[in-house]
C-alpha cells in the first residue's frame, strides 16, 4: 500500500469518495459546513455534485484526497474558517482572532478503514493548509473516549486521532453529535513557518 495525499482537484476522484451511488440522491457532498443554509437547501440532487465540481476547479481545492496508488480512498475537508459556517456557528467558540483553517470532515472509503488513513488525511490536510498560509488548523472532533461511534456520524473525526496528529484541546463546545460532545482542537503552525 503506497498512500499519498493530494489536493482534491480531480472531481471524479472526489465523486468516488463522497458521491452517491445514484446521481439523483441528496447526499451531503461535504457541503453542509462549507455553504450557508439557504444555498444548502437550494442545492438538490445532481446540483450538489455540480457545485463540488466547481469547487474542485478553484484554487485552493476544497480539501485533500488520500490515494492508494491511483485509487482515491479517503477525503478531508479543510478551508479557511472564514469561508465556512464555523465563522458564524454559535456552538463552536472562537478562542481568538487568528485566521485559522477548519478541518471538519475525515472520510475513509469502506475496504480501506482501520489502516491509519484518518491520521494520514489529518496530516495531509494540515500540510495543505500550511502550504496555503494557515497559521493554525482547528478541528471539532467527537470526544467519545473509548465508546464506539456510528461511522456515518464519525465524519468530524475522533479526539484521540487529532491528539495523535499533534492537535491540542483548546475549548469545549456546545455542539453534540451522535450523543458525544464535540471539542475544539487546534494545531498551531506558526512555529513551523
Amino acid at each position: 500500500m503506497t498512500i499519498s495525499v493530494r489536493p482534491a482537484s480531480v472531481f471524479e476522484d472526489v465523486r468516488a469518495v463522497l458521491g452517491p451511488k445514484s446521481p439523483t440522491a441528496n447526499v451531503c457532498w461535504c457541503l453542509s459546513y462549507r455553504i450557508d443554509a439557504k444555498l444548502n437547501r437550494k442545492l438538490q440532487g445532481p446540483a450538489r455534485g455540480e457545485y463540488v465540481e466547481e469547487l474542485c476547479a478553484r484554487e485552493p481545492a476544497p480539501g485533500v484526497l488520500a490515494y492508494d496508488g491511483d485509487e482515491p480512498v479517503g477525503w478531508a475537508a479543510v478551508a479557511p474558517r472564514a469561508e465556512t459556517s464555523f465563522a458564524r456557528n454559535r456552538k463552536i467558540p472562537h478562542v481568538d482572532d487568528l485566521p485559522v483553517w477548519s478541518l471538519w470532515c475525515v472520510r475513509v472509503r469502506p475496504g480501506h478503514r482501520k489502516q491509519g488513513l484518518s491520521r494520514v488525511l489529518i496530516d495531509g490536510a494540515v500540510a495543505f493548509a500550511r502550504a496555503h498560509g494557515a497559521p493554525a488548523v482547528e478541528a471539532y472532533p467527537l470526544d467519545n473516549g473509548d465508546a464506539r461511534v456510528d461511522l456515518t456520524m464519525a465524519y468530524p473525526g475522533l479526539r484521540k486521532n487529532f491528539e495523535r496528529a499533534g492537535f491540542v484541546h483548546v475549548a469545549d463546545t456546545g455542539s453534540v453529535l451522535a450523543g458525544f460532545p464535540r471539542v475544539l482542537m487546534r494545531r498551531d503552525l506558526r512555529e513551523l513557518s
